[in-house]
């Protein structure tokens, strides 16, 4: 087969809703609420309605870009095709290391359940075992995802029964005054758990008519994906209250201890483990072929490109993303790295909402206010995250920027 045969389109309307459910409705609902009610307190939900509106913004900004693109690489390719070379390399270059910062939270999830004392030690060691896996060519297959999102949904739904129906004495509420700031950071933070929606965009390339079949199933995913994450915040906020969610390193966990429901703390931990290990294996997989990608054009070293001849994996980009992501799990909390996820992802759908603003009527322009809203909201939403998560993130993202503008003059 050549490089440059097209892929096979065998993805339908439900297996392409499963897909982006895969991707959110996993183990962002177990790290995220933690941190965002740490900072909007009781204005959790409101926080939960921000993210919303601006993941639907940037939904339908990428649902018709995809319709009109459906080759694989998602805002890579729309910023390169609508802004121009440079923008999609941004998009790709956020993409990679807003995704590398989401590995490291998904296996600090991983720790955080699995062993709250030992978090750290258990993240890395699980970085390792799943680029071990990677190595060798086991992929998660369509069946596995369904297994994993059946068994999320039902652990998620025992943790609603219990904590809407059981005990509410150990409820407290967060300590001080919430402003407009906090509910912002919080969206921003909550966002983590909402940005999946874009793996569906991604396969453009793999969708049976994916003028249609992208947008209902972004749409789809994303409104399943909004009524669980709202259903589980009530139940976590009427069983610990924002004082203990803010508390917890293992938030759900603790909803169901306070509920008096204990003999569920087992389930929610081994189903908060699966959640984040399946999303860390996936996560893994998409960042190390988005890098061959970017590798083979140049824009990353192209070493990073070499295929494995008896595997056929990009082995040396899984190994990099490895090593970065095991690093970052060893010396970063579990907000830090939500932060800086966000943060990164935000400048890539920012490039997505720029790109739609482009379209013409004739190609499937969103609503005019859609693409400005969701432009706005990125920038400000962005913004309001934790300063060391901004600060890093910016620094990143320039520093790619500086490296594509030498990398220009040296071939100019």
């Amino acid at each position: 087969m050549t490089s440059d045969a097209p892929l096979w389109r065998g993805l339908g309307l439900r297996d392409s809703v499963v897909i982006g459910l895969g991707a959110m409705v996993g183990a962002g609902v177990f790290a995220a609420l933690g941190p965002a009610a740490g900072v909007a307190g009781s204005w959790l939900l409101l926080a939960l309605a921000v993210a919303a509106v601006l993941a639907y913004c940037n939904a339908m900004s990428s649902a018709r870009l995809a319709a009109l693109y459906p080759v694989s690489g998602g805002t890579y390719v729309y910023g390169r095709e609508r802004l121009g070379e440079s923008w999609g390399y941004l998009a790709g270059w956020g993409f990679v290391i807003g995704k590398t910062a989401s590995c490291a939270a998904m296996a600090l999830t991983v720790g955080s359940y699995a062993w709250p004392d030992q978090a750290h030690a258990v993240a890395v060691g699980t970085v390792v075992a799943v680029t071990a896996i990677n190595y060798v060519g086991v992929q998660k297959s369509a069946l596995a995802t369904r297994v994993i999102v059946a068994t999320v949904l039902l652990v998620l739904t025992a943790v609603v029964v219990a904590g809407i129906g059981g005990d509410r004495s150990a409820a407290t509420v967060l300590d001080g005054e919430i402003g407009p700031y906090g509910v912002l950071q919080a969206a921003g933070l909550l966002f983590f758990a909402f940005a999946g929606y874009a793996r569906i965009a991604t396969l453009g390339e793999e969708v049976r008519d994916p003028q249609r079949t992208i947008p209902r199933a972004i749409m789809l995913a994303l409104a399943t994906a909004l009524a669980v994450y709202t259903l589980v915040a009530v139940a976590a906020l009427l069983a610990i209250g924002s004082g203990g969610l803010a508390a917890a390193r293992d938030p759900l966990a603790q909803v169901v201890t306070a509920a008096g429901a204990s003999w569920l703390t087992p389930v929610v931990r081994a189903g908060a483990v699966l959640a984040a290990a399946g999303a860390l294996l996936a996560l893994i997989l998409g960042v190390s072929r988005t890098t061959l990608a970017m590798a083979r054009d140049g824009h990353l070293p192209r070493a990073l490109a070499a295929v494995h001849p008896k595997y056929a994996v990009p082995h040396r980009a899984e190994l990099a993303v490895g090593a970065v992501v095991a690093v970052l799990a060893a010396t970063v909390d579990l907000r830090t790295a939500i932060g800086f996820s966000s943060f990164a992802v935000l400048g890539y759908y920012l490039v997505a909402n720029l790109s739609a603003a482009t379209l013409s009527a004739a190609e499937g322009r969103p609503p005019r206010w859609v693409p400005v809203l969701g432009a706005l909201g990125c920038v400000v939403v962005g913004f309001s995250l934790p300063l060391p998560s901004v600060l890093a993130g910016s620094v990143v993202l320039i520093c790619g920027a500086v490296v594509y503008r030498i990398r220009g003059f040296a071939g100019g």
